[in-house]
């Protein structure tokens, strides 16, 4: 027999069905955990296939086993996103969380904690969770049905996830308040909404051609804008990476930049933090980085973010990696 069944117990149920029966899941939204999704590293330790002791080294050469952190992958249908340590850090300070309410649209989130602060990997995750949240409940709620109620909600989104972040904070370390970049996405039905603070970026990638969507808030970024720097000198400076907003005790952020546009052609919707765009920062770099037919949807979310991962590690993976790729039809939604 075919049919759907339920994600969390198995059980039959209808396209109809709200809720599970069985476990009373509910079957409109999918989302990934909070607190992250859980770790897809192997079992065996990539010294040669030994297994790892109850304390967690190797049996063969005593490493330890990854942290579950270090390497993340989730997939939903049409959404896919990977969250990878890199080469040269010590721990995965990015987080992702994405979800797709039925029949409404889909809702991406990507942060990526500042390592000068404390608490960097709890800052990102704490923000994604509470932003994502916030846009799943606006999707599910059917509230979203313009580009105003998106931005509306991606603001909203924003200040609950600063709020969170603030509160990690310890009165006594506040020049080292855990904080975060931020950039988001909700995809609609002809429409996507994309927000964001700091310098996590989003792409947009179509048969036409790719166009990145954000503007970085960081120093140099700034003193481009001001005519001071041209993009090849800032790509190249000590102040490239300065953020001049970001989400945490000490931002100040009440409100991100937004940008809204038509879903008119299939293409991708790409978000990710400075650990792959350092490695492909135009469009057309991410563009040529891709898959062949991805674009076309030949090639599963997920591969495509594998592939994209891989380019920033086969770079030298320098930082944290994190991309969420979402597919887009065109002419009638994500």
């Amino acid at each position: 027999m075919g049919g759907e069944t339920c994600p969390e117990c198995s059980a039959p149920v209808s396209p109809k069905d709200r809720f599970c029966e069985a476990c009373g899941r509910n079957l409109r939204v999918r989302r990934t955990p909070v607190g992250g999704p859980g770790s897809q590293w192997p079992p065996l330790c990539a010294c040669g296939g030994a297994e790892f002791d109850e304390d967690g080294s190797c049996e063969a050469c005593g490493r330890e086993r990854p942290s579950a952190r270090d390497r993340v992958e989730f997939a939903l249908p049409g959404v896919a996103g990977i969250s990878d340590r890199g080469r040269r850090r010590r721990r995965n300070e990015d987080s992702m969380a994405f979800g797709r309410v039925r029949g409404r649209g889909t809702a991406v989130v990507v942060c990526d904690g500042v390592a000068s602060s404390e608490r960097a990997e709890q800052a990102s995750q704490v923000a994604v969770d509470t932003a994502a949240d916030v846009l799943l409940t606006g999707l599910q709620s059917g509230t979203l049905q313009s580009a105003r109620d998106a931005e509306r909600a991606t603001a909203e989104a924003v200040v609950a996830a600063n709020a969170a972040v603030a509160r990690l904070a310890r009165p006594e370390a506040a020049e080292v308040a855990p904080s975060c970049t931020f950039v988001s996405a909700v995809v609609t039905d002809g429409s996507a909404t994309v927000g964001w603070v700091g310098d996590s970026r989003a792409y947009l990638v179509a048969e036409a051609g790719a166009a990145r969507l954000t503007s970085d808030d960081t120093w140099a970024a700034q003193l481009v804008a001001q005519g001071v720097l041209t993009e090849e000198e800032a790509l190249t400076d000590r102040r490239a990476h300065v953020l001049s907003r970001w989400l945490g005790a000490d931002s100040g952020v009440t409100a991100p930049q937004t940008v809204t546009f038509m879903v008119e052609t299939p293409g991708l919707l790409v978000l990710c933090s400075d650990g792959l765009w350092n490695y492909v920062p135009e469009p057309e770099d991410l563009l040529a980085a891709l898959p062949p037919e991805a674009i076309a949807r030949r090639v599963a979310p997920l591969e495509v973010a594998r592939a994209l991962v891989q380019v920033a590690l086969d770079a030298g993976g320098h930082d944290n990696i994190t991309v969420v790729v979402v597919q887009l039809r065109g002419g009638g939604g994500s």
